[in-house]
């Protein structure tokens, strides 16, 4: 007779069922039933079934790998979806809300998929994807220069109907063409003329989001407290944003950009020094990124700095301003190229010159690579001789590099609290850390995560404190994430994003989704969770548990098969 199995040697068979069993969930009864509520809840008469991807769907990893845009996530060993879901129409996104709620599996809501940490199409839960690519269409009414553009269009895509209506209107937002609108405005957004206009949701004038009831609602129906979170509070801790109102700005019918490059044997050292006095007090016309990369040169490590920069006018105005605000970059006209700012689009995207604009609406153009980014403010200028130790770590460390990207101008007349994103007036410039691998495997990612990680600690004396800020759009898990839902928990992270303005996003949680049905790992939670957790430590959330509850007779199953009862 075959001995009883001990505890200890159980746990690996209870882990294994525990996965079975939501294997089974992903089923075609779970599946049939998924697709019937839907065909109940939504006001189309489309085939529902087309919009819904399960794994047994011939076409359901190409749906779900086309908007995966970090390596590090499409591996065999990244948890997958149940069900994925791409609605046509508005009434589709409402249902699916409903629906998933109702058969008790979690939500992650994907615009363009550029979330740095995966988490609009990753989760340790069962998980249902809303895919927002298909709802994705641009209107401009150039009489009040407004635009209603749904969040499932990309930037580019965006810049591109601006430009087909207009040579002399644009709108602040990113630099890469492929990202989604719903989650880089929701998430605050910027781009090059941020300190000509500020923010992309420093533009949204009006919204549609679906609430954790299915309800959908505008500015007016979901009230200036919804409305003020999801300009930068992230929209998926709230709903599904379906569509931002925004307002066009102002731009010439011709701008300049340029790029120079320095090494420390070319006095790179005093340019970076110089910079962080000049890009963010200078005209407010100008926006100077700079890239700061260890590199080996001739045999020699070294380190490389690139300014990039958009000058809104001309060649002949922005020469005289450098020359006198920051001589030592030696800016001659030769350095510079005059060109319409949908051309400047392309060039900041790395499109060759003679590219045509129709190329931002390609979603393909996007190279998809392994990687990790961190962020950081600065708020006093970093001394030379603490350059000079950076660059001493940078060169040791070989692969992470930093982007600075200069703040000031319109950010300083904003207040902190006009939208969650609090890092405007007293911030000379954000920090992107960056790094790159092309090596699979766990080693490849735990190395170059340490490496980043290191030069993120490297850099604790020269940035912002207590709390330390980060932006949320370069979101970074290691600053904490949650695993109870819990008040506590999100504090940590909260802050980090949001200073001050945490505690009223809480509260504005706390009223929209008390049950918390829109979470992730860093989402903002509830002030009720907490209460709910501390007296039920250890318990699934109540959503999850609906899937568990409808799985349970698997389990018990596979249980007694692994122990062979049955």
């Amino acid at each position: 007779m075959t001995p009883p199995l001990s505890t200890p040697s159980l746990l690996p068979l209870l882990l294994v069922a525990f996965n079975i069993c939501f294997s089974l969930a992903a089923s075609n009864s779970i599946y049939e039933s998924f697709v019937q509520c839907l065909k109940t809840r939504s006001n189309s008469s489309d085939n529902i079934s087309d919009i819904v991807y399960s794994h047994s769907n011939a076409t359901y990893e190409t749906v779900l790998e086309q908007y995966i845009r970090n390596a590090r996530f499409n591996t065999s060993s990244t948890p997958k979806p149940v069900i994925i879901i791409t609605p046509l129409t508005e009434s589709h996104v409402s249902a699916a809300v409903i629906c998933s709620n109702n058969i008790g599996f979690q939500l992650r809501i994907r615009s363009g998929g550029h979330d740095f940490e995966g988490v609009s199409y990753v989760s340790d839960q069962p998980f249902f994807i809303l895919d927002m690519f298909n709802l994705r269409s641009i209107s401009i009414n150039m009489a009040d220069q407004s635009v209603w553009v749904q969040s499932g269009a990309t930037l580019g895509e965006l810049y591109y109907r601006i430009w087909e209506k207009s040579r002399v209107y644009g709108f602040p937002a990113g630099v890469c063409p492929t990202v989604g609108v719903g989650g880089h405005i929701s998430g605050a957004g910027y781009g090059n003329m941020v300190r000509k206009y500020g923010l992309s949701v420093d533009y949204v004038v009006d919204a549609k989001i679906v609430d954790v009831n299915g309800n959908i609602l505008d500015r007016k129906a979901m009230g200036e407290d919804l409305f003020w979170a999801i300009r930068g509070g992230g929209g998926a801790s709230f709903g599904v944003i379906l569509a931002f109102n925004i307002k066009l700005v102002e731009v010439p019918e011709m701008v300049t950009v340029f790029k120079l490059e320095r090494t420390l044997e070319q006095n790179a050292t005093y340019v970076v020094y110089k910079w962080q006095s000049v890009a963010p007090t200078t005209d407010d016309n100008l926006f100077m990124r700079m890239l700061v990369q260890p590199v080996t040169l001739n045999k020699q490590k070294t380190i490389k700095i690139s300014i990039m920069a958009l000058y809104l006018g001309d060649v002949n105005s922005v020469v005289p301003l450098l020359a006198e605000d920051f001589p030592e970059l030696g800016l001659v006209t030769e350095d510079c190229f005059e060109m319409s700012w949908i051309e400047s689009a392309l060039w900041w995207a790395s499109f060759g010159k003679g590219t045509s604009p129709t190329v931002l609406l390609d979603r393909e153009s996007y190279h998809v690579k392994f990687m990790k980014r961190k962020s950081d403010y600065v708020k006093t200028p970093i001394s030379k001789d603490g350059l000079q130790w950076l660059w001493k770590k940078m060169i040791e460390l070989e692969e992470p590099g930093l982007v600075f990207n200069p703040y000031g101008g319109k950010m300083n007349e904003i207040k902190e609290t006009e939208t969650p994103f609090p890092h405007r007036a007293g911030n000379l410039f954000k920090i992107q850390y960056s790094i790159n691998w092309k090596d699979m495997g766990i080693e490849a990612d735990k190395r170059s995560r340490n490496l980043v990680n290191r030069l993120h600690s490297y850099m604790t004396s020269f940035v912002s404190k207590n709390p330390r800020s980060a932006y949320l759009n370069y979101r970074d898990l290691d600053i904490g994430i949650t695993k109870n839902w819990s008040y506590q928990e999100g504090k940590v992270y909260g802050e980090s994003y949001f200073n001050g303005n945490f505690e009223r996003l809480v509260d504005v949680k706390t009223a929209v989704d008390p049950p918390n049905f829109f979470r992730n790992e860093q989402s903002i939670p509830p002030r009720t969770i907490k209460a709910w957790n501390e007296k039920n430590e250890g318990s699934i959330p109540p959503s999850t548990s609906k899937a568990w509850n409808k799985s349970k007779p698997y389990v018990m199953i596979i249980l007694f098969m692994a122990i062979g009862i049955i």
